[in-house]
């Protein structure tokens, strides 16, 4: 197997998928006079909310695809094992095969310069087998460097979405001293 290196990230991009970056608010009252803030927690709140379940629903789509190139991985390698036992044949070989779950034919395999992938999408073709081999390599190559692009952009995701709980913990301290201040002020006995 080669080692194949992950590409490139433009410097404006951090992450291979354009996932968008949380910005930390360092200082709260800053950030809550801005005008598109004007002092309204609920709303920044709602703001931080909507952008935390975006962060999630990213988060499980690369879930997703990450388990996907976890399981494609292995059987690209078991293939390409395969390749390399029907290339080294010389005589007949009896073995069983997976039919469907739980259902195994036996078979004889007779030694073959071709071998039949299993391309998806209900298409089949039959390959010479070095053609097949460099066809399985060049998809475990492009699994390895998806899965490495996936697990660098699920690192990213991660800190993005602490950031964003965070500034909403934040927000929420924020709203609720400037409630107790105002709970003072107003039960706090007026000097004559």
């Amino acid at each position: 197997m080669t080692t194949v290196e992950m590409p490139k990230l433009p410097e404006s991009q951090k992450t291979y998928a354009g996932i968008p970056e949380a910005v930390f608010v360092e200082d709260v009252d800053t950030f809550m006079a801005q005008p598109e803030n004007d002092n309204n927690s609920d709303r920044v709140l709602r703001k931080l909310d909507e952008q935390h379940g975006k962060y999630k629903f990213m988060e499980l789509n690369i879930a997703t695809k990450r388990r996907k190139l976890k399981q494609q991985i292995p059987d690209l390698a078991k293939s390409l094992e395969m390749i390399n036992i029907l290339r080294n044949q010389a005589d007949d070989m009896e073995t069983q095969f997976l039919l469907s779950e739980q259902v195994f034919v036996k078979t004889t395999i007779s030694p073959t310069k071709t071998v039949c992938l299993w391309l998806g999408a209900n298409v089949m073709l039959e390959y010479p087998l070095d053609e097949a081999e460099e066809l399985l390599k060049q998809n475990m190559d492009s699994a390895i460097v998806n899965l490495k692009c996936l697990e660098h952009d699920q690192d990213f995701l991660r800190d993005q979405l602490t950031t964003t709980e965070v500034n909403m913990a934040r927000v929420y301290n924020w709203d609720l001293k400037k409630r107790q201040a105002a709970k003072a002020a107003s039960t706090t006995p007026a000097s004559s």
